[in-house]
């Protein structure tokens, strides 16, 4: 009776298996392959393999590092401001609690031509600042599109990400622990350093690495910024739009995603099943 069970279970288990397997071929096997392919190709500009470009021009190299760094920075920062907003929602009950955590989290809705354009409201050359310091007569104060600008946008759709993932943690951190410490004499540091940290340290490290990798492959605030930084989807943009060497924008690609993968596969290495880890 069970080897028939198997036998009926098992023809439709691979039917239910052929939609994901044409799904998973078509719109990430197949792509991501021939991406990694075209890599293999001569640049157009000095007839190397276009991997080869990518890690020994100083262009590249330079728009990699400045990834590199605005994205770490943004994932640092993001995680530091998060942290105390998450742990004071988790552990306070007050009237609009939840409309406050809506509006913290809303951003998460807008695109990010939509988060450039409001960087571009408050930091451009018509923004808020400019017109603020021209009153004072201190002249425009404009950073919209610079490496402030962009930090600030990337920073403005991190947080709400962070902010979701941390206050789900917070509430999973036993008070108890909390309340025996204080009771045993340690200080508000020592419990935050010695019980808090470590419960959270999970997410914490998952919500850096999600938010370096989405920095890392964010176009659209810093298309809609303009900005002259040398950042890696502006790169690959340039690459193939304006100069249409596929195979370098083909290369820049892949090692972008492999980056991103490579880190969240680290992240789980280390998180593991605790609780904030990535899924």
């Amino acid at each position: 009776m069970k080897f028939g069970f198997k036998q009926n279970i098992l023809p439709k288990t691979v039917w239910l298996l052929i939609p994901t397997m044409i799904a998973f071929c078509a719109f990430w096997l197949i792509p991501f392959g021939y991406l990694v392919v075209l890599g293999t190709l001569p640049d157009q500009s000095n007839q190397k393999m276009a991997y080869w470009s990518v890690i020994s021009q100083p262009h590249y190299l330079t728009s990699f590092i400045t990834t590199f760094v605005i994205s770490a920075l943004v994932a640092i920062i993001a995680v530091l401001i998060s942290t105390t907003i998450a742990y004071f929602l988790a552990r306070q009950h007050f009237v609009g609690k939840k409309l406050l955590l809506t509006l913290l989290t809303f951003p998460i809705a807008f695109p990010g031509a939509v988060v450039g354009f409001f960087i571009i409201m408050l930091g451009g050359r018509q923004g808020v600042f400019a017109q603020l310091g021209q009153a004072l007569g201190m002249g425009k104060i404009i950073f919209a599109y610079s490496l402030v600008g962009l930090f600030l946008g990337y920073l403005y759709f991190s947080i709400p990400r962070v902010i979701m993932t941390l206050v789900a943690a917070c509430e999973k951190i036993d008070i108890q622990l909390e309340e025996a410490a204080r009771s045993l004499g340690a200080s508000r540091w020592r419990v935050v350093k010695d019980v808090i940290i470590p419960s959270l340290s999970p997410a914490i490290v998952s919500s850096m690495a999600i938010c370096f990798a989405t920095s890392i492959g964010a176009f659209g605030t810093a298309f809609t910024l303009g900005t002259d930084l040398n950042v890696l989807p502006l790169t690959i943009y340039g690459e193939f739009t304006n100069y249409a060497n596929f195979t370098v924008s083909a290369a820049l690609s892949v090692l972008m995603g492999l980056i991103c993968w490579f880190t969240l596969i680290i992240t789980r290495k280390l998180t593991g099943n605790s609780a904030g880890s990535l899924p």
